[in-house]
């Protein structure tokens, strides 16, 4: 099977699409981007080629119609079943960063008792994988540092030693540790653990007799099936520092432009706000960028300054939305400059203002922004797309809705669950259009 890969390295996540010959989306990954960008964009094109092999998987299933009525199912407790085993995997590579950080540091209480804990810690993360990967499990992020995070401090502080192993000589293990495990790429192979989850899957599935075996020949014929790299091309906020010929570089404008055109094909006006920038982009009616602005690199009204506030009022960035959408009032905010935002947000808490109002206030302060930005790009025209990560936001949504109908009446406004690939879906449709041209 031929693939077309688009990557689009942003400040906060990266993400790869993979295209069939045909256009359509094989696979999709994304991973928390980091300060080697190079491994950023390796494990996103890995995550999107184990999606690509359970969408094989399901396609298999359905096109038998012995089988196709077991793939609902399989396909869940395929995909379940091996980001537990990435998650252990990942574990195992946390633990013997724990070990080396401990190993390093001079402290008070025994080397030895210090490694104890640390396993006991482990350990016991390693017993609730099946609690985050269960059947009804709701997890709050899918990225390794949350969930691993969440569960290590909160068995730290169980663990501690008043006067032995500390907390606070635990928790900064962690936050040393935890860098070079995200820095780093399994040494297990991507495909390992595939077959590792296929495997397990399959033994797990319930299926009897001939439906087993079908089952079993079906995964095994997936299995063997390559998936070649014809083209790439990578875009985003880091592009510059992607592992890409300068050759196979496209701006993001043109990738968001086309993206969303391709999702939306009556799109006229795109507005993404990613992590560090928001983006204005009029495009025509085959996706070619007409005219855009971008905001200048202040990560004001960005994703960014939105998880800048989360830190200060202690809350994770996905629970900002919904808190605001409790508001009974919108507080004015005089700036969304990130490095102002704090002193001001203390400021309105002890004047005895609700968070919730306030940060109503803040969502429609960076909505204004982006309204601004729009309007230079040549306004808000039918039909209008809305891209990016903030476009999960609830309260986001519902200001910009709001502005838009206010100062350009009614708007058809876009707006896909799976909006955060946008710029990679462009960047994937320039590499297949490259490799037409030159067949």
């Amino acid at each position: 099977m031929n693939i077309f890969v688009g990557v689009d390295l942003g400040s906060t996540t990266t993400k790869a699409v993979l295209l069939d010959e045909r256009g359509t989306i094989a696979g999709r990954g994304i991973t928390n981007s980091r300060s080697n960008y190079e491994v950023a964009s390796r494990v996103a094109r890995e995550e999107a080629l184990v999606t690509a092999r359970f969408n094989l998987v399901r396609n298999a299933l359905v096109a038998d119609s012995e089988l196709a009525g077991i793939a609902d199912g399989f396909v869940p407790l395929l995909e379940r079943t091996f980001r537990r085993e990435q998650y252990r995997d990942q574990l195992r590579r946390l633990r013997g960063e724990l070990h080396r950080s401990g190993d390093r540091g001079r402290r008070s209480q025994s080397p030895t008792r210090l490694r104890e804990v640390l396993d006991l810690i482990v350990d016991e993360m390693d017993e609730r994988a099946d609690r985050h990967f269960g059947a009804l499990a709701v997890r709050k992020s899918d990225f390794f540092r949350d969930l691993a995070g969440g569960d290590y401090m909160a068995l730290a502080e169980r663990f501690a030693e008043p006067g032995g192993v500390e907390f606070e000589t635990l928790s900064g293990l962690f936050d040393r540790a935890i860098l070079p495990v995200e820095n780093s790429v399994s040494e297990t192979p991507m495909e390992e653990l595939v077959g590792r989850a296929l495997d397990a899957a399959v033994g797990a599935s319930g299926p009897r007799g001939g439906a087993a075996a079908g089952l079993e020949l079906a995964v095994a014929r997936v299995r063997s099936t390559p998936l070649e790299e014809l083209s790439s091309v990578g875009t985003g906020y880091g592009r510059q520092r992607l592992p890409f010929p300068k050759e196979q570089i496209r701006s993001e404008i043109l990738c968001h432009g086309l993206g969303a055109h391709v999702m939306f094909p009556a799109t006229k006006t795109v507005l993404d706000i990613g992590g560090q920038d928001t983006k204005a982009i009029q495009v025509d009616e085959n996706g070619i960028v007409t005219s855009f602005q971008m905001n200048d690199r202040c990560a004001a009204g960005c994703g960014r300054y939105l998880g800048y506030i989360a830190d200060e009022m202690n809350l994770g960035v996905h629970e900002l939305g919904p808190l605001a959408q409790q508001a009974t009032t919108c507080v004015k905010i005089n700036s969304t400059c990130t490095v102002f935002a704090g002193a001001e947000l203390r400021e309105r808490l002890s004047l005895g203002q609700r968070r919730e109002d306030i940060l109503a206030g803040l969502h429609r302060a960076i909505v204004l922004r982006a309204m601004s930005l729009l309007a230079r790009s040549g306004g808000v025209r039918e039909e209008f797309t809305f891209t990016g990560g903030v476009a999960r936001n609830p309260a986001a949504v519902a200001a910009l809705e709001q502005l838009v109908a206010e100062n350009y009446g009614e708007r058809t406004i876009n707006i896909s669950p799976d909006s955060i690939y946008t710029g990679a879906l462009g960047a994937a449709l320039f590499a297949l259009s490259a490799s037409r041209k030159a067949a």
